[in-house]
């Protein structure tokens, strides 16, 4: 894996001299992710290099982690990235109901590092899972306006949604071609049922349908904690086989996954699934698509 170039599409860096609300208050009751009292720590530049620590990682893509104040967040991963060269991008968070969404949106685009904006969508009837308390975001007219000044400003937007809203997603893709849509965590398939598999590719292909979307596999381990190779090829292969390697990426979403195996176990299983693609879908997977997607 030493000689094999990787660009991390999805990982977080943490300061807890900042306040992350998630990480803050009881840990329990667990949330889908299992227990994360490992992560209420700082996890800066330096530990994600160690963890990263016999890859030849040529860039990475760091995805807002929740900060109670993401402008400052910004400004911090900007600060970092200045110093060290990585990340080589930053995608920060703007929630898109604000009242001030249009001047955050804009104070973001200001820095030279931010390439995208993430509002988290993902909602659930069942409390454990959901991060929105109402499923109907994306149909917002409050919403809708913010995303469509993406464009504008040349942003992208990495979406996060479950496989029930994947749909809904797609058709927001359809009506807004000119923004450029990240799936994070290939569609988050929760349910390893045959009708939960079966309406999670239904979304995927229905979002692969539009050119102006790509997606990421990362984060498999928050639906599967104990996760094996045979466990999680069926969404990595699928996945690939729907978005086709050139619109297709790999993310580690460390620190969180971390939870769950190495930075190695993770890498060297998506190395293993691949491994008879030919060199360049493979080097799409593990560096081109995301040198384009987030233009690094």
């Amino acid at each position: 894996m030493a000689e094999l170039e990787i660009i991390d599409a999805h990982h977080h860096l943490a300061d807890l001299s900042r306040s992350y609300p998630w990480l803050e208050g009881p840990a329990e009751p667990f949330r889908y992710h299992g227990d994360d009292r490992p992560l209420r720590r700082s996890y800066f530049l330096d530990d994600y290099l160690a963890d990263t620590r016999g890859y030849a990682l040529i860039g990475s893509v760091h995805i807002e982690n929740g900060a109670a104040d993401p402008l400052a967040e910004t400004r911090w991963i900007d600060e970092v990235a200045r110093a060290h060269a990585l990340p080589s991008a930053h995608v920060a968070k703007v929630s898109l109901l604000h009242p001030d969404a249009p001047a955050r949106l804009r104070e973001q685009a200001g820095f030279g590092l931010v390439r995208g904006i993430r509002d988290i969508l993902n909602w659930h009837p069942d409390p454990v899972l959901t991060h929105r308390d109402r499923g109907d975001i994306m149909a917002d007219p409050v919403w809708r306006a913010n995303f469509a000044l993406l464009e504008e400003l040349g942003l992208s937007f990495d979406l996060q949604v479950f496989p029930s809203q994947l749909e809904e997603a797609a058709r927001l893709a359809g009506e807004h071609p000119g923004v450029r849509i990240i799936l994070d965590h290939a569609g988050m398939p929760i349910g390893r049922d045959a009708g939960s598999r079966a309406e999670w590719a239904r979304g995927m292909r229905a979002l692969a349908g539009h050119p102006n979307v790509v997606t990421k596999v990362s984060a498999l381990g928050t639906n599967d904690h104990h996760w094996t190779r045979e466990s999680i090829a069926p969404f990595v292969l699928e996945t690939i086989d729907i978005f086709t390697p050139q619109r297709t990426m790999f993310g580690s979403n460390f620190p969180v996954d971390s939870l769950y195996s190495s930075f190695g176990e993770l890498f060297a299983a998506f190395d293993a699934l691949t491994a008879d693609l030919d060199q360049a879908d493979r080097r799409a997977l593990f560096v081109g698509t995301a040198a384009r997607a987030y233009r690094l």
